[in-house]
């Protein structure tokens, strides 16, 4: 008999499958310890010739030094520490111009990319410092007079001779800080009705003012070009002679958006003392220009239409009007939105709600040159991201809304087709593309890995990695991610993202806690999900459909319906499903609970729970809370005298008898932007009733709780979310102990 033995190619199989069971064998657990040291890069700055990308990496304990006390305070500089790095994007090699951890922001390269511009925190007060790429070498730009620096922006001059930064004037603080104490320390502080602002409103005005320097880099020398007043949008003609600004003028709290305060553009000319030639007189209706990259002409939309005009005339172009129509017999006219103008500066591109258009500037001619085929709410994300300097294809980002299919397309103007370069599963974030030249950086993951930096051109065939700022991460267990469909009661189709447990078996059946807020569709690394997925949990973020009027019905259509799947699909044990949410997310699990039953444990992460008493709460953000009730994302509708039936269906406290779900409610003593005050009605409600409810207030905490405080409470944070899951999954387990425990 001929004995038959096994092909090399089965060896070479069994091989691999051990060494890969080996190796998910030898992989440790991802702890909350591991979720503080994930690194991200920030601040992400490509110079022009795509030679060096400058950012700040840093972890999660960056936030732990924060004073959420001091929000608003003009004295208080909270810049945000890391690590600064330059990569070289051909090699690879990393230059560290600061050494360990420091405090880095607006970040700027030279017009020679030979120099990058940053401001540096030290105690309270930031230093303009410049970096030389050739020499390694840094150093302070000490300006004369020590003028007190804002955290802005930094505008080199075209020939790299001056900066323009922004700075406050010498009695700046002099103003600033009496408004500021008396607002906190009083001893007496008087809310007057009559006065045009809300009293923090003055405040965040006052601390907004700037002067504008025109500072020398080689010697410090300044000049004050712009007197104090609030600036935003600063640019700067290719040629450098004349500054283009936008300046804001308060005029009272409002309680409308977009109105309060008018809005003046205008530039000076560099080279000459005279005074600044207005280009849209100072209007409360924002005006939004899209410039060219010379700064030379601008274009803008007004009642849909698309004008043009050149910088210094008083002439404008409409390119759209009576040229384009959605209905030809009723003569209803295209609406415009403005994208971008053509590397030559000869014609825009424009889209509508129909597809991509080109408009020659002088007004001869106008066509679509892509149609979009799809039905908006199934038609890709397409962003702009590059044109080819002969003007002929534009590169987009590409982003499905159905599946998990994202990458890059390219559009021809001349044939007006669209064409693939790159399109999977994979998650590619933060595109830049040098201004000459056709190299460029991303963010790349997985979709469940952290991303790293990696540098690309615009064939995108190769991704060099320019990161690895994780690599510890791969010898962790980590969840997997998978898009799932439901539909939701009202029969609309819904999207969701389900996290699996690590060490997941096929035929089990998890708990699960869910993670709501309003949309999900996009996975990346998630870490709350990866810490759920190592307690052996399910992690569900599930997308709900928020109908204006009536927002609290749309969660428990939605989440229960997702839920109910997963269940009937055998993965989710029916009796250990959790529920949670932060800020808006957590407004909805309290709400969620007065409606339903269906959890064994429900937690409230800031958010409030009383939306009629949240419109007095959040002093320092002024009207915030009145405008998202009215016809922001709380989504009511109207003022609570015009539906105050609307405020009292979507505010949980006052069903707090309906509650049946053992409550947690995590809030932090510092947050400004949901006072935990508001939280602790629910929980004063809920023990008054003798419902199973516990409140945690982090008193070094902002928002977001333990995990915005220091790193002792984001610990104790998430050891009290995972025992309070565990305990009330394992009630029956619980319940026969402790009848063990009593015989």
């Amino acid at each position: 008999m001929q004995l038959r033995y096994p092909s090399p190619l089965i060896h070479l199989f069994l091989f691999l499958s051990f060494v890969s069971f080996h190796s998910e064998a030898q992989k440790t657990n991802f702890t909350v310890a591991d979720a503080i040291q994930v690194k991200v890069m920030g601040s992400q700055n490509l110079s022009d010739d795509g030679k060096y990308l400058a950012g700040v990496i840093s972890d999660g304990s960056a936030r732990f030094q924060t004073d959420h006390f001091r929000f608003q305070d003009p004295s208080y500089m909270n810049v945000l520490p890391g690590e600064f790095v330059i990569i070289q994007t051909e090699t690879g090699e990393q230059l560290k111009p600061n050494a360990g951890i420091s405090r880095v922001t607006s970040l700027s390269w030279s017009p020679t990319n030979k120099e990058i511009a940053f401001l540096e925190q030290r105690e309270d007060k930031l230093h303009l410092m410049v970096y030389d790429i050739g020499r390694k070498r840094k150093r302070e730009i000490k300006i004369s007079g020590n003028p007190i620096l804002a955290n802005e922006s930094l505008l080199w001059a075209p020939d790299g001779k001056f900066l323009y930064i922004k700075s406050r004037e010498a009695d700046w603080l002099e103003k600033a800080m009496p408004l500021y104490e008396e607002a906190t320390k009083g001893p007496i502080v008087v809310y007057d009705g009559s006065e045009p602002f809300l009293k923090w409103d003055k405040i965040r005005n006052t601390n907004a003012l700037t002067n504008i320097l025109k500072v020398n880099p080689k010697n410090g020398d300044s000049e004050k070009i712009l007197p104090e007043s609030i600036y935003s949008q600063l640019n700067i003609t290719e040629d450098g002679s004349k500054l283009i600004f936008t300046e804001n003028f308060p005029l009272k709290t409002s309680y409308v958006r977009d109105k309060g305060t008018a809005y003046q553009v205008a530039y000076i000319d560099l080279a000459t003392a005279d005074s600044a030639k207005v280009i849209y007189k100072r209007n409360e209706k924002r005006r939004n220009f899209n410039w060219s990259d010379s700064k030379t002409n601008y274009a803008w939309v007004d009642s849909g239409y698309v004008f043009v005009r050149k910088l210094g005339s008083n002439d404008s172009i409409n390119l759209t009007k009576g040229k384009a129509f959605e209905e030809e017999e009723k003569k209803k006219e295209v609406k415009f939105n403005v994208l971008s103008w053509s590397p030559d500066e000869k014609g825009l591109l424009l889209s509508t709600d129909k597809g991509f258009w080109w408009a020659d500037v002088q007004g001869e001619s106008l066509e679509m040159i892509y149609d979009f085929k799809e039905e908006k709410e199934n038609r890709p994300e397409l962003d702009l991201i590059k044109w080819t300097e002969d003007g002929r294809h534009i590169y987009f980002s590409y982003s499905a809304k159905k599946e998990w299919k994202r990458g890059f397309v390219k559009l021809d103007i001349n044939e007006k087709q669209m064409s693939e370069i790159l399109l999977d599963t994979k998650l590619y974030t933060s595109v830049q593309f040098a201004k000459n030249g056709e190299k460029g950086i991303l963010n790349l993951s997985d979709g469940d890995l952290p991303s790293d930096a990696v540098a690309v051109d615009l064939s995108f065939s190769s991704m060099q990695p320019l990161t690895d700022m994780n690599h510890w991460i791969k010898d962790k267990k980590l969840t997997r991610s998978e898009l799932i469909t439901y539909r939701n009661v009202d029969g609309k189709e819904m999207k969701g993202i389900l996290y699996y447990p690590v060490d997941y078996e096929e035929g089990k059946k998890y708990p699960l806690v869910c993670e709501i807020y309003e949309i999900f569709f996009t996975n990346g690394f998630n870490r709350n999900m990866n810490l759920f997925a190592n307690q052996g949990y399910f992690g569900l973020r599930p997308s709900v459909d928020l109908e204006m009027g009536y927002p609290g019905e749309a969660w428990v259509k939605g989440i229960t319906s997702a839920i109910n799947k997963l269940v009937d699909e055998g993965k989710v044990d029916n009796d250990k499903v959790g529920v949670q949410g932060g800020s808006y997310g957590g407004y909805a699990t309290s709400l969620l609970i007065t409606q339903t039953d269906r959890f064994a444990a429900a937690i409230n992460i800031s958010g409030k729970v009383n939306i009629i008493s949240f419109l007095g709460d959040s002093p320092k953000i002024g009207t915030r809370n009145y405008t998202a009730a009215e016809y922001g994302q709380d989504r009511i509708g109207g003022s609570l005298w015009d539906e105050p039936l609307k405020y009292f269906a979507t505010t949980a406290v006052l069903y707090a008898d309906r509650i049946k779900t053992p409550h947690l409610i995590l809030t932090g003593e510092g947050d400004w932007n949901v006072p935990g005050g508001n939280s602790r009605e629910l929980y004063y409600a809920m023990r008054r009733l003798g419902k199973d409810v516990t409140w945690v207030n982090y008193l070094n905490g902002g928002h977001g709780a333990g995990v915005a405080s220091n790193e002792s409470d984001f610990h104790d944070h998430w050891k009290r979310v995972f025992d309070f899951y565990e305990k009330h999954f394992n009630k029956k387990k619980e319940s026969e102990k402790d009848k063990v425990d009593e015989n």
